[in-house]
């Protein structure tokens, strides 16, 4: 079984926890990553390492039972008869995927809508995590396969960990005994020609004090050189694990990033920050009105999210009431046995899984 997350960036995501999943349920089935060499390290000891586009990587995609991914797969790549491929997708689609793409072609990106409908046509199998998901895939990526609404295999680690667990990981990422962490991650706006932040998080992390860190996984500081922090903002734009980051963390602050779906099951709070609203949706479209049925409070400045935190709102009842129907809508399946559900109906063909 051959395993790929995000083009090559090593062990990680649903197709991560799905190899988890196959080496628990089937040891005689043997793994291989593809990974580019700055991210050989994530690969998990007894998997195979392939480098994309070597002699290895060719032979093993050409003679696997089965290919696991979150991105679509080479397009080279010549489907053996027999041969499962499974897609997991990256996340529950919020805004506009697929065929929707070609009506926003500058949230494509670089993104050829075309290869992805041609690539839709070789899989198998489409995990899902609810039925939104499921019905957006199927009109949006139409093709021959079976959608697993089985939950979000990656989200498995958020219900199975342990407070120590917790606890190793903020002192991992330096975060002070008893302060409030929030992990702020926001969307990526690949309309923008010159990524900018969107939120001055030194600023707020004035505004609200010493209890409060941020946890800064914003895309606008991938590339962008180390921050000079107060010690209140952490750069975690790096960090390989962004579920690691969810677990180490006591709220989120988010926009229209997929991310919020997989939070919500921790049951912690989320806020939206959504001071460009107007112009990213009619950039990248939405699927409804997020804003109207949000996961938590809503600031459409940083002052009115600064606001939130620092009266409590944020934690508040009605919070609680927004994240509780949100949790509904978007987190049915998922208990920590949704990895567990995928493998044994795509390796054994079990069919009815709690």
């Amino acid at each position: 079984a051959v395993f790929s997350s995000r083009d090559g960036h090593g062990h990680g995501g649903d197709p991560g926890a799905l190899e988890s999943a196959v080496r628990s349920l089937a040891p005689h089935v043997r793994t291989a990553w593809v990974s580019r060499p700055e991210h050989l390290h994530t690969v998990p000891p007894g998997a195979r390492r392939l480098g994309p586009g070597t002699a290895a990587y060719w032979t093993a995609l050409a003679r696997s039972a089965y290919l696991v991914s979150d991105t679509a797969f080479d397009p080279r790549l010549v489907k053996r008869e027999g041969q499962v491929l499974v897609q997991t997708r990256q996340g529950t689609p919020l805004t506009h995927t697929g065929l929707d793409l070609r009506e926003r072609p500058a949230a494509a990106g670089e993104a050829d809508v075309a290869e992805l409908l041609r690539d839709a046509g070789r899989w198998d199998y489409v995990v899902s995590a609810d039925r939104h998901s499921t019905l957006t895939f199927e009109r949006t990526l139409p093709g021959p396969y079976q959608v697993l609404e089985y939950g979000r295999p990656r989200t498995d680690r958020l219900y199975t960990a342990t407070g120590a667990d917790v606890a190793r990981l903020r002192e991992s990422l330096g975060v002070p005994d008893g302060a409030v962490a929030i992990l702020y991650a926001p969307a990526d706006r690949p309309y923008r020609r010159t990524p900018a932040p969107l939120l001055d998080l030194e600023r707020l992390a004035r505004r609200l004090g010493p209890r409060f860190v941020l946890l800064d996984r914003s895309p606008a500081r991938h590339d962008a050189p180390p921050l000079a922090s107060s010690g209140r903002v952490l750069d975690v734009s790096g960090h390989p694990c962004v579920e690691s980051l969810c677990l180490a963390s006591d709220a989120l602050v988010t926009d229209y990033a997929s991310l919020m779906t997989d939070y919500a099951g921790l049951d912690r709070p989320i806020v939206l920050h959504v001071p460009d609203q107007e112009a990213f949706e009619a950039a990248c479209g939405t699927y409804g009105d997020l804003c109207a049925f949000p996961p938590g409070a809503v600031a459409r400045s940083a002052d009115e999210l600064a606001d939130i935190f620092a009266t409590g709102h944020w934690r508040g009842s009605r919070s609680d009431e927004l994240r509780a129907a949100f949790r509904a809508r978007f987190c049915p399946h998922d208990d920590g046995h949704a990895a567990e559900r995928v493998a044994r109906r795509v390796l054994f063909g079990e069919a009815g899984l709690p």
